[in-house]
């Protein structure tokens, strides 16, 4: 698993590559966690280059969407592959979610 964040025009661009699953879920976690507390609310993570998403990494997503809604930010998830995709509307997180 890869994370790379950057902030772009007031919004913050987070980009998830590879296998977020138990073995990397702490990682990403601990990257992501500045985020969860800084000023700026607004998160968007690209996942076009996430292979795989296991329930601990659902979870972490649910944290970050808890985290943003709290705050009065917003929540954007993009350039899904179709598999990933599918695990987010199968478990209602599409439903929780915007999903672009």
């Amino acid at each position: 698993m890869e994370l790379n964040i950057k902030t772009e025009n007031g919004k913050t661009l987070a980009s998830v590559s590879g296998r977020l699953d138990t073995a990397t879920s702490d990682e990403f976690e601990k990257k992501m966690a500045p985020l969860l507390e800084g000023g700026n609310p607004d998160i968007e993570i690209d996942c076009a280059d996430l292979e795989y998403i296991s329930s601990s990494g659902l979870r972490l997503f649910l944290t970050i969407q808890k985290s943003v809604n709290a705050r009065g930010g917003k929540l954007a998830v993009t350039n899904m592959k179709k598999q990933i995709k599918d695990i987010f509307d199968m478990t209602g997180f599409s439903r929780i979610m915007t999903i672009i």
